[in-house]
């Protein structure tokens, strides 16, 4: 069984993979001073409480917390007896291309995603990615990552509203009823909600006709429903993108090795 981990800067996500479905899936907070026996314990617990019997032979990881990789490969070594795969380091290959500026560090998270979408829907995308950040994604005509756009998440745009002005409120992002607010909290949420959704059109917009071809967008991450049912932003909402993607550069690996 395949163990995929992807590993953000707000939480991690664990699923198994049989090779045709996700059996489980399951996610933590993210915090580098979990030690691995603290991971193994808490994903056994989650494991027998689920009735899920099964080895765990190989793993992949992407995380975008550098200093939890080291616990998650001691997991892997002392629990499970294998290396795992980590996305964005040499030994681990992609099925498709990176072509930016010479020098620079693109997010695991944004590869896995771009290789999630070009096996599903092929080339010319755009990933939107509501996470801690906002990032899109551009995939090329022949899958291979090109660049992106990174724009402060939405649940930061709201927590950071709320810790530098005092008399503002800790409120949660939702589809206000009207755009014109009548007191403190709807007009928060007036804000983030629809500035998000003329965000996500304008550069969604800006990308394609820089690109001058029909583009797919495709939108992963919790808060992509929310806003699809304001506009018709995306051309499809996938929840489990990322978790795809390491399963498909685990098999690519395997093929290639």
């Amino acid at each position: 069984m395949l163990l995929t981990i992807d590993c953000g800067n707000t939480n991690t996500a664990f699923a198994i993979w049989d090779g045709s479905i996700f059996v489980a899936n399951w996610r933590c907070a993210t915090q580098h001073q979990r030690t691995a026996d603290e991971y193994y314990t808490w994903l056994r617990t989650l494991m027998n409480l689920n009735n899920i019997d099964v080895a765990i032979t190989d793993v992949i990881i992407s995380s975008t917390v550098p200093r939890v990789v080291f616990n998650l490969r001691v997991l892997c070594d002392r629990y499970f007896s294998t290396r795992p795969y980590v996305v964005g380091k040499p030994e681990t290959k992609l099925p498709v291309g990176v072509r930016v500026d010479a020098g620079t560090q693109v997010g695991p998270d944004r590869l896995v995603n771009t290789v999630a979408g070009f096996g599903r829907h092929g080339g010319d995308l755009i990933i939107v990615d509501f996470g801690t950040a906002t990032t899109f994604d551009v995939a090329d005509t022949d899958g291979a990552y090109i660049g992106g756009v990174i724009a402060p998440g939405v649940n930061l745009s709201l927590e950071a509203l709320h810790m530098a002005a005092a008399a503002l409120p800790h409120v949660d992002i939702t589809q206000p009823q009207r755009v014109v607010g009548t007191n403190t909290v709807a007009c928060m949420q007036s804000g983030v909600f629809w500035g998000y959704v003329g965000l996500i059109k304008e550069i969604t917009a800006r990308i394609r006709a820089e690109r001058d071809r029909p583009m797919k967008v495709i939108a992963t991450g919790g808060l992509a429903p929310l806003f699809q049912q304001a506009e018709d932003l995306f051309d499809t909402y996938e929840d489990d993108l990322t978790m795809h993607g390491l399963t498909v550069i685990h098999s690519y690996n395997k093929e290639n090795p």
